[in-house]
């Protein structure tokens, strides 16, 4: 396999333009089911309308350039034109509150800042006093009476004047080193860290991905992740080196109808989408009971032996293969029409994806090749070929990217795809590239014979019980996640007797149960603290415990409130800050751990087998 030498990404970019001039690069909706397009030569033309813009603005090579939107076109349009005059985009995700968005504009030392309409501008007039070395705001959507402000087609406007000759001037001069973004991390444990990306690191990547991944000529992808998220901008720079069409959605909200229009061959996602995507379709077949649940159930049976079939390499006799056109026609059908009817198989990266799910979604005719990848490595590592996959697994690594495992257990990687540092924060950079360029991960994992890698665990999340047992709780919380009446879950011990969850209910599912069973209320929060749904919650739990060993089974949960980025208890990448949850709940984890007699809490009854005796609430 031959990884090329592109001098930056713009060079990358051309040879898709010049390769693909007429053909679709990208669709975006202007409303609800109707969708309009460009082309590459177009999308070009924009690119370039973009950098001479800059160049007419005063932006330098190595200027730093914020990007405060949700995933469009614009967005991309904007990104390679900064860098392909050498600027660097540093994106902020549309959710960020204004206070980071403060902290994040100035750590980056930006000097211009595209937004994408008025809600986004108005944290940055809250906060105008506070980020100074900012000249200019451009607006993707709206104006705004504001010479500090101008809108995208006034901004375009800039760059009528600035000869061609300047612009390709600043392309030539940009190098396969020079920063090409800075990519935040999400700040799970801390302040977030800037890390910087260079063109090498991005058309590198972008090729090692793609060497791994099954796409076809006519292939389109449907993007909903969050641009300013290193994964997101894998997929696009992946369509850019590919030539693959891509689609926008309009909004996370939209994602289900969106998806039906754009119709994709494949897309990327975090496993949170494909846990309530599994949980809808369980609550929708146990909701008709009956013979479609029976049919439901048969379905998935036959199912999971089409399944073992392919992931083991065994012919599926003529039998089976009739009951599952009919399993197909009668159940599977339903959920590949959801996803529009034509996707091969998904992407899934970011945090573990359950086993089980993965298996689910497989029965049903979909593959989800799990991957990993963080933001210092440009979010590509390792994932599972088409071809050779496994559930629970991430895969080998890309070409030319190598992988061990410490003594420690710690993963660690090296390739040109390990970013160049962390913006301005040199001890915190030593702490994560080693002298010889190898990049600590934080995770903990095991690679077997055929360099399959699985991670165990994070480091400083792995919880040591005062027994002295080791726990990854990231595989408990996804076994938790898969009950379809829990939303999120925080697994809690370390230095503990036993562990924990603080839990969040499904709010759909639990709301539909308690009508079906004649619990009134008025809210959720209602709910919460209703006995026959903490009962049913202690249910779940039990019923999950018992796929879990002694020692890593949840003893007491405490449901809470749903966390989420308003709250400040969840990152824009849908990770639960678990210091400032435990901070938060700091005194219902503590009655967790008090005497058994004198709890507010609830208690899980465990499996006889664990030899554990029943506590009742």
């Amino acid at each position: 396999m031959q990884i090329k030498d592109y001098p930056n990404i713009h060079a990358m970019v051309k040879e898709t333009v010049d390769r693909l001039p007429s053909q679709t690069a990208y669709r975006w909706f202007v409303e609800a089911g109707r969708t309009e397009s460009g082309t590459w030569a177009q999308f070009y033309e924009g690119v370039k309308q973009v950098a001479k813009s800059l160049i007419a603005l005063g932006v330098k090579k190595n200027d730093k350039v914020n990007i405060i939107s949700y995933s469009s076109y614009p967005w991309v349009v904007a990104d390679v034109g900064i860098t392909s005059i050498g600027a660097c985009t540093v994106g902020i995700y549309h959710s960020t509150l204004t206070k980071d968005c403060q902290y994040l504009i100035n750590h980056s030392d930006a000097v211009l800042i595209f937004a994408e309409d008025e809600t986004q501008l108005k944290k940055i007039l809250e906060i105008r006093k506070e980020i100074p070395k900012i000249r200019k705001v451009i607006l993707f959507k709206g104006t705004h009476q504001d010479d500090w402000v101008i809108s995208f087609d006034e901004f375009l406007k800039l760059g009528r004047d600035v000869p061609e000759a300047e612009f390709q001037k600043r392309v030539t001069a940009v190098t396969p080193q020079d920063p090409a973004g800075i990519v935040y991390t999400s700040g799970t444990t801390g302040v977030p860290k800037g890390a910087v990306l260079t063109h090498d690191n991005i058309t590198f990547t972008s090729q090692s991905a793609r060497h791994c991944i099954d796409v076809w000529e006519g292939d389109e992808q449907f993007l909903f992740l969050p641009l300013a998220h290193s994964f997101a901008r894998l997929c696009i720079n992946f369509a850019l080196l590919t030539g693959t069409p891509t689609t926008f959605t309009r909004s996370m909200d939209t994602i289900v109808e969106d998806i039906k229009v754009a119709r994709p061959h494949w897309f990327a996602s975090v496993p949170r989408v494909y846990e309530k995507v599994y949980a809808k379709v369980l609550s929708g077949a146990e909701a008709k009971g009956g013979l479609a649940l029976k049919i439901f159930r048969w379905a998935c049976k036959v199912g999971d032996e089409v399944s073992n079939c392919k992931l083991n390499k065994r012919q599926i006799s003529a039998f089976t293969n009739l009951q599952y056109g009919l399993a197909t026609k009668l159940v599977f059908h339903k959920i590949h029409e959801a996803l529009g009817g034509r996707v091969r198989w998904c992407v899934s990266g970011a945090a573990p994806l359950s086993p089980a799910i993965g298996r689910f979604f497989h029965a049903a005719g979909i593959l989800i090749l799990e991957g990993i990848g963080m933001t210092e490595n440009t979010s590509f590592t390792n994932v599972n070929r088409v071809d050779n996959y496994r559930f629970g697994w991430v895969g080998p690594p890309g070409p030319e990217i190598e992988q061990k495992v410490g003594p420690d257990g710690e993963i660690l990687y090296r390739g040109r795809n390990v970013m160049k540092e962390y913006y301005k924060m040199p001890a915190e950079t030593a702490e994560t590239i080693t002298p010889d360029g190898w990049q600590r991960t934080g995770d903990l994992g095991e690679i077997d014979g055929e360099n399959f890698l699985r991670v165990t665990g994070r480091k400083k999340e792995l919880i040591i019980t005062s027994g002295g047992k080791n726990i990854a709780p990231s595989r408990v919380e996804g076994l938790l996640a898969m009950s379809k009446y829990i939303g999120q879950v925080c697994v809690l011990g370390d230095r503990r007797q036993f562990l924990v969850a603080l839990i969040t209910l499904n709010p759909d599912n639990v709301k539909a149960y308690a009508q079906e069973n004649g619990i009134s209320f008025m809210s959720i929060d209602e709910l919460m603290k209703d006995e026959r749904i903490i009962r049913l919650i202690e249910n779940e739990v039990a019923e999950k415990n018992e796929g879990l060993a002694s020692f890593e089974s949840i003893k007491k949960f405490n449901i809470v409130p749903e966390f989420t980025i308003a709250n400040g208890l969840l990152t824009p990448t849908l990770k639960i800050k678990k210091n400032l949850v435990a901070e938060k709940y700091k005194r219902e984890i503590e009655a967790m751990y008090a005497d058994n007699g004198a709890l507010l809490n609830n208690f899980v009854s465990q499996p006889a087998e664990a030899g554990m005796e029943r506590i009742a609430a």
